[in-house]
């Protein structure tokens, strides 16, 4: 099938691979994206950079009470619009008060002025001109923490941290919010990790070793120790502690008296 030069450029934003790679791998897998990531995984072309960040939508994000939202836009230039970020936070007061939790049930929740939270998004994307959306929303139960960071002084947050929790270290959760913004995790625990993404993993890690030349006897201790691996980087209590590298988070937590039962982590821009 004829590669396309779009979905080229989109594979090689997702991985951070050269043109060539990119074009080899989409070629391979019959123009299936997430196959040809795999792929550039395995053959190593692929960088390290965090997909979530580099596809996320430009925009803000804005917390109120107990909820945390992502509106997005297409540029920077609609980001810092004195409109646009007087709706993100009336949003996230709206969503607190409804105490909506996701995209959908934040759309249909009511603003003060009585329009809907799509009704209000729908019309200055038409008075702007550009595609404005509701990315994400979560409201959390209970005892929260909330870390808005700025990646730029001159535009509003972009990223958005919601830890909810049980405790009394209210410091310390704190830390945990800055952890989550830094080290982007997506999961809570290996238990969260779905089935299929866990799959995919061994798949690669098996098919890496292969292709590296390792020993047949070896393989399955390679594939454990880089799943072990995997589970470091992407659930937050198995993360090294950015304040303590020689402890997790989770083992911190356990010091502390804390249990840390959700988080989510909205990302507006590259």
């Amino acid at each position: 099938m004829a590669i396309k030069a779009a979905d080229v450029k989109k594979l090689r934003d997702a991985t951070g691979a050269g043109m060539m790679d990119a074009k080899k791998a989409l070629t391979e897998a019959d123009g299936d994206f997430e196959k040809a990531v795999e792929i550039l995984r395995v053959s190593g072309a692929a960088k390290a950079a965090k997909r979530a960040d580099r596809d996320a939508a430009n925009g803000l994000v804005a917390a109120s009470g107990n909820a945390l939202i992502h509106l997005g836009s297409e540029t920077d230039f609609v980001a810092k619009n004195a409109e646009f970020i007087e709706l993100g936070q009336a949003i996230a007061e709206a969503v607190d008060r409804a105490g909506a939790d996701g995209r959908q049930a934040a759309l249909e929740v009511e603003l003060a002025d009585g329009r809907t939270v799509a009704e209000a998004i729908g019309e200055i994307a038409a008075k702007i001109g550009e595609k404005i959306e509701l990315a994400d929303a979560a409201r959390l139960p209970g005892a929260i923490d909330v870390y808005l960071h700025r990646r730029n002084p001159d535009l509003p947050p972009q990223v958005g941290v919601a830890v909810a929790y049980e405790g009394d270290d209210a410091e310390f959760v704190h830390q945990v919010a800055l952890q989550i913004a830094s080290m982007s995790p997506q999961y809570l625990t290996r238990e969260d990790v779905p089935a299929d993404v866990l799959a995919r993993e061994r798949r690669i890690a098996e098919e890496t070793a292969k292709e590296e030349g390792k020993p047949e006897k070896i393989i399955p201790r390679i594939v454990e120790g880089r799943i072990s691996a995997f589970y470091k980087d992407v659930c937050l209590l198995e993360q090294p502690s950015v304040a303590d590298d020689k402890k997790s988070v989770g083992a911190l937590a356990d010091e502390h008296g804390v249990t840390v039962t959700r988080f989510v982590r909205f990302a507006a821009g590259a």
